[in-house]
């Protein structure tokens, strides 16, 4: 009984691609035909072309049977299996520990970062105590209210008078560090 390319395909384990090689012109002129069913032509190998491919691809070690082929890809499938899940866990354990460096680093500048601003703190304390006690020592006419506010620009004074130019102590957060 003929039977198809896809039933040989199945039987032989193999691509069609690979039986179509097999078949040379001489081949075909032979054990293959063609037949139109439902409007799909088919082709059909006869029984002697059948053997023909059986003896070819049974003598050149190839897989018998789709069991045996399963199989056969069971066991290639789980030592690739194997040896991927084995580099994948060893990769695990390499991000685990970058991981691990990384909070260790993150720890540190955390640490250094409440230190900063500890002592930024403890700075501006000392700074405010420091200008707390230079203008205390030494009020200027600013610290003290105007009495006579209604002085105008144009009215002589005694700083202006005499042409000399008199500074004032400036106030401000570094004002001690500019006397």
């Amino acid at each position: 009984m003929s039977k198809t390319m896809k039933q040989l395909t199945m039987e032989f384990g193999v691509t069609r691609q690979a039986i179509m090689r097999k078949m040379d012109d001489k081949f075909r002129s032979k054990y293959v035909s063609k037949v139109h069913s439902n409007g799909v032509s088919k082709l059909t190998i006869s029984d002697d072309g059948y053997k023909l491919l059986k003896q070819h691809f049974l003598s050149s070690n190839r897989v018998v049977s789709n069991e045996s082929s399963s199989y056969s890809n069971y066991v290639t499938h789980d030592s690739v299996t194997d040896t991927a899940m084995e580099l994948l866990e060893k990769q695990l354990v390499e991000k685990d520990k970058q991981i691990e460096k990384l909070q260790q680093s993150l720890g540190e500048a955390h640490k250094l970062l409440s230190q900063q601003q500890q002592l930024n703190l403890s700075t501006n304390r000392q700074n405010e105590k420091l200008l707390d006690t230079t203008t205390n020592n030494t009020p200027s006419q600013e610290d003290s209210p105007l009495k006579n506010d209604h002085t105008d620009v144009s009215e002589p004074t005694e700083g202006n008078y005499k042409g000399e130019e008199t500074k004032t102590p400036k106030k401000g957060l570094f004002g001690w560090l500019r006397r």
